[in-house]
């Protein structure tokens, strides 16, 4: 690990989004999303899943009030857990002392509130920020004086706290809770929340860790290490950084610590097996070389190792994040940027196990992946991370959201047949049309903080470089020394390949660092000097009060096949063009896509299109569409086909859906 290559993101107060693309959809968030969101945190929207998580806090802040007015008389409630809480029989009036939904509840409001931070540091709202504020004072009012802050625990009894790290996800709970203090209070100044959330850390800090008589437990849903990074970061307190590498360190060793919370687990002459492969606890982290369990999960613990890594100069740990990393991407992730190939348990599949019509690649693993890959670049500014990066963003995270931000797909899946997503069971899990909400909703909180946040994805500096990872037209200050350079980037992507970076006031020793993309051949880049390294190209000369720089980035469409190791995909071919993967839709193309194929060396044309009021640009490929005729029996003896030429339409994956129910399908065969 070179120190010199190290970089961090660029405040959201000094990066300003103009890009069309990505403002819109920025636009759309503070808009529609956080709203809409708020009012599902408060259980407002009609025909969808309730939350309860507003009324949980407002329940747990009534029991902190009692127990102020009845003071030793004060009786704690009975424990019992029931998994998800059973709900009232009109949703509209739950009872006021009781606690609703999963046991991670808590963290809808924290990521909302991180998303609310972001937004308001690109457009100052004085109503959301009253809003928020208001929020967070029924947050806060539901701290206990140690500084405890579950509202499961709190509402149904403190004697079990952290009494099951495996399944109950306090901790998980705290990491995302501190996410959206640390964002609220970088886009206001205001501390409330940021200091209630030290007091939490502080708590789990005396609890947790090496000393003699502390809990030798870590998060069975993992998150809190990279929040106790962040924390760190925006605090300088040391022991949140040590926290953050006890829980990393401690994770898969045996004794496994789980096994002392579950002894009735424990296999019978098994004690030596590698249990917890879905927890990532099944080795020690710097023994692990495959990603495994649930996918989410493991996204966000290799993002927590990564900042550890970095942070501490840890080789070691840095290593397995590139194992991991590889095992992912070589083996384990969709063309869209999914990952979590398997419903069951969320979860990694073994290699190239990547089945497109049963697919999970829930939205939230993208996003974690999207986490993961910007901490890689924090320690080494390589192109293979941006790459997966953009890929995800554009493909697997979008595909998340509905064009008008108000409906949400958990399961990303490659290719969909409704009545099959009706009446299969193995299938239930796939839906053909986004939902308002989810019970288990954290997938949509998700998206609203990563695209509030994405500017601190686009760029990254260190001392004196600027490096570009994803083509995102905005407004940047960077100090070089006591220097301020402006750089004005203009994109337009992801429809076309030309880039514009625009330098004022630059010193001799400001570095310019700009990722050349995976799906460009022959790049243009208009500058004289320059020079390549780990896919970047890095501009170093004698700056001009003001300068600009041109690139092209040539965009063709073009077919993609898998590894035949990939067996679901043998045969078929995928299109994509720049950044994005492209799908058919049954709206384009007429039902059974399963007939469907692409015909040697095909004709391949870019349309202007729009769909649901938003230009884009479609694909037409030439193709065939087999005719075996009604009268068919279920088998019969090898005839030809007969084969009418079609012309084969593709639109955006992260688009599909949007036009009513209907087939869609990734991966096409070819001739």
């Amino acid at each position: 690990m070179n120190e010199k290559n190290y970089s961090s993101p660029i405040g959201l107060r000094s990066i300003h989004v103009t890009d069309p693309f990505w403002k819109q959809e920025m636009e759309l968030v503070r808009t529609e999303v956080i709203p809409y969101q708020w009012d599902a945190l408060n259980d407002r929207v009609e025909g969808a899943a309730p939350s309860y998580c507003m009324h949980n806090f407002k329940a747990a802040g009534k029991i902190n009030a009692e127990k102020r007015t009845k003071g030793a008389d004060y009786v704690e409630p009975t424990y019992t857990f029931r998994g998800f809480e059973a709900l009232p029989e009109d949703p509209k009036k739950p009872e006021a002392d009781k606690f609703y939904g999963f046991v991670f509840q808590d963290s809808d409001f924290s990521k909302w509130i991180e998303a609310v931070g972001y937004s308001l540091t690109q457009h100052p709202d004085s109503k959301l920020e009253e809003l928020a504020d208001g929020a967070i004072d029924i947050v806060c009012g539901a701290q206990q004086e140690d500084g405890y802050l579950d509202t499961y625990y709190i509402i149904n009894g403190r004697d079990k706290t952290f009494s099951n790290l495996r399944d109950h996800h306090e901790l998980y709970c705290f990491g995302h809770l501190t996410e959206g203090a640390v964002a609220y209070y970088e886009a206001t100044g205001k501390d409330k929340l940021l200091k209630a959330v030290c007091r939490f850390a502080d708590y789990i800090a005396d609890y947790f860790g090496e000393d003699e008589g502390k809990c030798k437990g870590y998060p069975g849903h993992e998150i809190a290490e990279m929040a106790l990074v962040r924390l760190y970061d925006a605090t300088g307190e040391e022991k949140y950084l040590k926290l953050a590498k006890y829980f990393v360190d401690e994770r898969g060793k045996r004794p496994y610590y789980f096994d002392k919370e579950h002894p009735e687990g424990i296999p019978k002459g098994k004690e030596q097996d590698l249990r917890y492969q879905y927890h990532q606890a099944h080795l020690p982290v710097r023994e692990q070389s495959e990603a495994v369990g649930h996918a989410v999960r493991a996204v966000y613990l290799y993002s927590g190792m990564a900042d550890v890594a970095r942070l501490t100069k840890d080789e070691e740990l840095f290593a397995a994040c590139e194992r991991l990393w590889d095992s992912i991407v070589d083996e384990k992730m969709y063309i869209t940027g999914g990952i979590g190939a398997t419903h069951l348990g969320e979860a990694f599949s073994f290699p190239y196990d990547l089945p497109n019509d049963t697919a999970y690649a829930e939205t939230c693993a993208s996003i974690g992946l999207i986490f993961f890959a910007r901490r890689m670049l924090q320690i080494k500014a390589d192109s293979r991370y941006a790459n997966v990066m953009e890929r995800a963003l554009y493909n697997g995270v979008l595909s998340g959201m509905a064009l008008d931000g108000k409906s949400f797909f958990y399961v990303n899946p490659l290719e969909v047949n409704p009545i099959a997503c009706q009446r299969d069971e193995r299938k239930f899990h796939v839906k053909p049309v986004r939902q308002k909400w989810f019970g288990c909703a954290c997938c949509p909180p998700n998206i609203a903080r990563l695209l509030s946040s994405i500017g601190s994805y686009a760029y990254t500096e260190n001392e004196n470089t600027l490096f570009v990872h994803l083509y995102m037209g905005g407004e940047i200050e960077k100090l070089v020394g006591n220097q301020k350079v402006d750089i004005k980037v203009t994109s337009e992507l992801p429809w076309n390949g030309k880039v514009c970076i625009e330098v004022k006031n630059a010193p001799k020793d400001f570095i310019l660092a700009v990722r050349i993309p995976d799906w460009s051949n022959q790049p243009v880049i208009g500058a004289d000097d320059w020079s390549m390294q780990d896919g970047y190209c890095y501009i170093k000369k004698e700056w001009k009060e003001s300068e600009t720089i041109e690139f092209d980035f040539p965009m063709e469409a073009a077919l993609f096949m898998a590894s035949d190791k990939v067996r679901e995909d043998v045969g078929k071919a995928a299109v994509a063009r720049g950044p994005i993967v492209y799908c058919l839709e049954e709206a384009d193309n007429g039902a059974d896509l399963h007939l469907l194929s692409i015909e040697a060396n095909p004709a391949i044309t870019v349309r202007d299109k729009e769909i649901c009021g938003q230009k884009i640009k479609a694909i037409e490929v030439s193709g065939l569409r087999e005719h075996k005729g009604s009268d068919a029996a279920l088998y019969h003896k090898l005839q030809e086909t007969k084969k009418e030429n079609v012309t084969l339409r593709y639109v955006p994956y992260h688009m599909w859906a949007n036009r009513g129910e209907n087939e869609m399908q990734v991966w096409t065969r070819y001739h």
